[in-house]
């Protein structure tokens, strides 16, 4: 008995993440109502690329005369899945330069994109200590420690974390909050660090129709210019550390 691990989080918190969860899936339930009758089965989360260009054939029609409530569904579904930490925003992300350009789909991304990490964030403040200690205590050591040295440079080094994938995104939303991260650095570093990879793959879903793999969004030539971004971003520590 002593060797089975305890679950992470207390009945309150447990709690409180099933409001969370309550309140956004009955903002889907009142999205829906919203929109005109119809068969609605082709509404799932793509997993696989002909997942998506089904529904994104299926949604070109309803962009251009349900454009609101397109808009307010694909907010809800990419903070949703960000919040609850679920895999697929890249699909969100391809699906959203297919139905709204590159322009219109960087701005969409990049909003959501941050609200969902910001709402991962608030999350994990109020209940995700015990999480993040369970799932990933190495990893949480090792940013306390790197968030403690960088103190005076914390916005260049989220930034690069933002831009390279040195950690993963999902842990960092979780983890700055309880590292003490503050909100604004926190805000600011992904809004911008976002933009790189948005722009990659909001790219893509232009040319779905061409798209044979999703690891072919990130060729040599991507990686390199994201990977230089980032070497960018820490420039300044590196400086700082040179002048002491």
């Amino acid at each position: 008995m002593g060797g089975r691990r305890r679950f992470p989080l207390s009945r309150l918190e447990v709690a409180a993440a099933t409001g969370v969860l309550a309140s956004y899936m009955l903002g889907l339930v009142g999205l829906y109502l919203t929109m005109p009758a119809s068969d609605y089965r082709f509404l799932k989360l793509p997993r696989t690329l002909e997942d998506l260009r089904i529904l994104r054939d299926h949604l070109e029609s309803y962009t251009s005369d349900y454009t609101m409530q397109v808009l307010m569904c694909y907010f809800t579904v990419y903070i949703f899945m960000q919040t609850f930490m679920i895999p697929g925003t890249v699909f969100m992300s391809l699906l959203a330069g297919a139905l709204f350009g590159v322009a219109g789909g960087m701005v969409l991304v990049i909003v959501a994109a941050t609200a969902g990490a910001s709402s991962c964030f608030f999350l994990s403040k109020m209940i995700g200590r015990p999480l993040v200690f369970s799932l990933w205590p190495d990893k949480l050591t090792f940013f306390q420690a790197q968030v403690a040295k960088r103190r005076a440079k914390l916005f260049n080094y989220l930034l690069f974390l933002r831009v390279t994938p040195t950690l993963p995104n999902t842990f960092i939303n979780m983890a700055s909050p309880i590292v003490n991260v503050p909100y604004r650095v926190f805000f600011l570093a992904t809004s911008i660090g976002l933009i790189p990879a948005a722009y990659v793959t909001v790219r893509a879903g232009t040319a779905l129709g061409e798209l044979k793999s999703v690891a072919d969004l990130y060729d040599f030539q991507s990686i390199a210019t994201i990977f230089f971004i980032g070497i960018v971003t820490l420039t300044p520590t590196f400086l700082s550390k040179g002048q002491k």
